[in-house]
C-alpha cells in the first residue's frame, strides 16, 4: 500500500443521527490525490462549507468526535465512517452530507465497510505518506492514560475498566489490517446504560438511539438487546473502533502503537494532538522501512462513539 487510494464509485447512504435523531443523507465521492477526507455541507442559504477531517479541526467531546465549529458549520459523530475509510485504505474522498451528523446505521462501521467494498478501491498515482512514531508520547487525565510508542506496524492496544459487571475490565490488542478490522472490530456496536437515557435526552443527546443501533445495559447490569452481544468482549472492541476512527484524523497513516486505558474520544483527540505538536516525536515517510523495529506493516483503521451512557473520559 505505497500509493494513495480512493473509492471506485459514488456511494449513497441514508440513516438517522444517533444524537440528533434526524434523517441524514450522505454521499461519498471519489477524489483526486492529496485531497484527504473532506466533508462538504451546505447551510440553509445554500452556501457550501468545506471541513477537512483533520485533528486540528476536532472539537474534543465525550460522546462523539466532532469536526468543525460546534456553533457553526460542523459534522458530529464522524468516527464510524472515518474508521471504515481508514481500515479500507481510502486516502482521498469527498463526503457530501445533508445534515450535521453522520448516520449511526446499526451502531458500528460494518455498513460503511460493506459499501466501500462494493464500490471498490482504486489506486492512484501519488505515493502515500505515513507518520512514523519515533519516541513515546503519553497523556494522562483523571486516572486514564493514552500513549503513542514506536512500533513497526499500525497497532492498537485498548483496555477498558467499567464498574458494571456486564463490562468489567476488557482488553483488545492487534496490528490493524483490513481483514482484522472487518472480521473483529467493524461490527462491534456502540453501547450505553439505560439509567443515563433520560439525562442524555434532556441535554439533547441520544435522540436517535435505539436497540437497533446500540447495546443497552439495564439497571440490573443485564443486556437488554434480545439478540445479546456479537462478541463476548464487544465493548472493548467498540472502544478500539473508536480509537481507530479518532486516529484516522491524523492526516496520514500512523506507524506506531496507540495504547490506552479507560480512554474515550476526548483522550484519543488529546493524545493525537500531543503527538503531532511534538516534531521530535514523529517523522513523515513515504514507504515504511522494513529494517526498522519490525518487518511487518499493516494499514491503519478508524472509530466510533457510544450512543449514550457515561464516558470515562
Amino acid at each position: 500500500m505505497t500509493f494513495q487510494q480512493t473509492i471506485g464509485a459514488q456511494i449513497d447512504i441514508t440513516g438517522v443521527g444517533v444524537h440528533s435523531g434526524q434523517s441524514v443523507r450522505l454521499s461519498l465521492l471519489p477524489a483526486e490525490t492529496d485531497t484527504g477526507v473532506v466533508f462538504h455541507l451546505s447551510d440553509k442559504s445554500g452556501l457550501l462549507h468545506e471541513i477537512k477531517a483533520l485533528s486540528s479541526n476536532v472539537v474534543p467531546t465525550d460522546l462523539s468526535t466532532v469536526v468543525g465549529d460546534p456553533a457553526g458549520p460542523h459534522v458530529a459523530t464522524v468516527e464510524h465512517l472515518m474508521a471504515a475509510l481508514y481500515a479500507m485504505g481510502i486516502d482521498n474522498v469527498v463526503v457530501r452530507i445533508e445534515g450535521r451528523e453522520t448516520p449511526i446505521m446499526d451502531g458500528c462501521s460494518a455498513a460503511f465497510v460493506d459499501a466501500i467494498a462494493e464500490a471498490g478501491v482504486v489506486a492512484q498515482s501519488a505515493k502515500r505518506r505515513y507518520i512514523r512514531v519515533l519516541k513515546p508520547v503519553r497523556v494522562e487525565l483523571n486516572g486514564a492514560f493514552a500513549e503513542y510508542v514506536p512500533a513497526g506496524t499500525t497497532r492498537f492496544e485498548v483496555e477498558i475498566d467499567f464498574p458494571s459487571s456486564a463490562i468489567g475490565r476488557q482488553r483488545f490488542a492487534g496490528d490493524l489490517t483490513e481483514g482484522l478490522f472487518r472480521n473483529e472490530i467493524a461490527s462491534a456496536r456502540t453501547f450505553g446504560f439505560m439509567k443515563d437515557v433520560e439525562r442524555l435526552w434532556a441535554s439533547g443527546h441520544a435522540l436517535g438511539s435505539s436497540l437497533a443501533n446500540s447495546v443497552v445495559i439495564g439497571d440490573d447490569d443485564g443486556i437488554i438487546n434480545s439478540d445479546g452481544l456479537r462478541f463476548t468482549d464487544e465493548f472493548v472492541r467498540h472502544k478500539t473502533l473508536d480509537a481507530v476512527g479518532d486516529q484516522a484524523l491524523a492526516g496520514a497513516r500512523v506507524i506506531g502503537c496507540y495504547r490506552s486505558y479507560r480512554g474515550g474520544h476526548k483522550l484519543n483527540a488529546i493524545a493525537l494532538q500531543t503527538l503531532l505538536a511534538d516534531r521530535r516525536a514523529f517523522e513523515f515517510v513515504e514507504l515504511p522501512a522494513r529494517n526498522r523495529a519490525s518487518s511487518r506493516h499493516a494499514p491503519v483503521v478508524a472509530a466510533a462513539a457510544p450512543a449514550f451512557g457515561p464516558q470515562t473520559i
